[in-house]
């Protein structure tokens, strides 16, 4: 009788246990990419002779030599390590795993090495391996400022269309500032106010008058478009001397860290610009899920109701927050005048405002994954500059393409099922 009653006190097991759902879109991806790799870059061309890299440049410290792989032997080693990892995510995926990151990054770098020794088998020309990634992190820059304006203002709940037009608007009052005062740093410094200005625009719109925010940003794009090209072909050509003269921000290489090779040229020996994206990519990486403001932020984002609750001013937290995300794509616009040393030039942001709404999507509202994937754009176009520039077989309309084709292909194949922010877009009426 005892063991009977024992029996029936003891809890049931459960077994309502919910299994992760399997997705099998990266062992997909690596698959058709592995297969793309072994059929376009290894079997079809019949790969001979050699490919030769060069790693170092003429003003680096340390000089590493050029040197030469076998095109055919190399790309079969670096199909089979793409093989490996595919076999591997598949079996992480069946597992019901996460794939670790690094999986990712590897598969990238050996399909791009692929590709790379593909292009130059069996040529004289040389594939500038640090030419390429300083390149990349250089065209980079806008972007990187621009997705972040989009996770700082979509986490506040207000949708940031006008990332083009704060791009726009913050080269022009750089180079405008820049040949007034004959200071890139003070052209730089301006950079901000104007990006500011337009986030000031659209909030005040999105805020005070409840109008849509999509609609107000796309509005936005046009006047600053307009405005720029109205005073560049009035005032600016007119004595270019005074209002758009070459301005340049000077490298600032880092003692020790910039003689490392390889990385060293590529990462540490940038403009001031480019360090204070480092700094603005770590403080938001910490502030947006570590602070006090980056939890109001996000609760704003999501439940604006709640938060009011709470005691968070909604639509103070959305102003202050728009305003500061347009104050950073504005210092990103810097970089097409003062950044590269370029006179102001129409529409010369050329569309890197979606661009950078497209890193900030495939980055998830998160400020690594944005700067991720706006690396992986930057990488897209510099690579297509630099097979130019080398005369590459490959044909000029799909470097051309091969940007825009990476954000669609990135944003639709590899996103997946995303959700921004609940209460993007929707006004806070109290």
């Amino acid at each position: 009788m005892s063991t009977a009653i024992t029996e029936q006190a003891r809890p049931q097991e459960r077994t309502d246990v919910v299994l992760k759902p399997i997705s099998w879109r990266w062992p997909i991806l690596y698959g058709v990419l592995t297969l793309a790799a072994l059929l376009l870059f290894t079997l079809l061309p019949r790969l001979e002779g050699e490919t030769i890299y060069q790693v170092s440049r003429g003003s680096d410290f340390v000089q590493i030599p050029n040197f030469a792989v076998p095109a055919a032997l190399t790309n079969w080693l670096l199909v089979a390590v793409m093989t490996v990892l595919t076999v591997l995510a598949g079996w992480l995926t069946r597992s019901r795993r996460d794939v670790l990151r690094w999986i990712p990054v590897l598969f990238g770098i050996a399909f791009v090495l692929t590709f790379l020794t593909y292009v130059g088998a069996g040529r004289s020309t040389v594939i500038p391996v640090t030419t390429l990634l300083s390149g990349a992190l250089a065209l980079s820059v806008p972007l990187v400022f621009g997705a972040l304006c989009g996770v700082v203002c979509e986490r506040s709940g207000i949708v940031n269309i006008a990332i083009e037009g704060q791009l726009l608007s913050g080269a022009f009052l750089a180079a405008v500032v820049g040949s007034l005062t004959s200071s890139a740093y003070l052209g730089m410094i301006a950079a901000p106010i104007a990006g500011a200005l337009v986030g000031m625009l659209l909030v005040f719109f999105a805020v005070r008058y409840w109008v849509d925010q999509i609609i107000v940003g796309v509005v936005l794009n046009v006047l600053v478009v307009g405005v720029t090209s109205f005073l560049f072909s009035t005032v600016l050509t007119e004595d270019k001397a005074t209002w758009n003269a070459n301005q340049r921000l000077p490298e600032l290489p880092i003692p020790l860290l910039s003689e490392i090779p390889v990385i060293g040229p590529v990462l540490f020996r940038q403009t001031l610009l480019v360090y204070i994206m480092y700094a603005v990519v770590v403080l938001l990486q910490i502030f947006v899920f570590r602070s006090r403001w980056g939890l109001r932020m996000r609760a704003v984002g999501e439940h604006p109701k709640a938060a009011d609750t709470v005691g968070i001013k909604v639509n103070r937290t959305r102003v202050v927050n728009t305003i500061f995300g347009g104050a950073i794509a504005g210092l990103g616009g810097a970089f097409f005048t003062v950044g590269s040393g370029l006179a102001f030039g129409k529409e010369m942001s050329a569309g890197q405002g979606y661009i950078a709404l497209a890193a900030m999507i495939l980055g998830k509202w998160n400020p690594t994954g944005a700067v991720a994937a706006a690396l992986l754009f930057g990488f897209s176009k510099n690579l297509g500059n630099v097979l130019s520039t080398i005369g590459s077989t490959v044909p000029s309309e799909f470097l051309l393409m091969l940007p825009y084709a990476v954000t669609i292909f990135a944003v639709a194949g590899l996103v997946g099922r995303v959700r921004a922010p609940a209460a993007e877009n929707i006004p806070y009426i109290k």
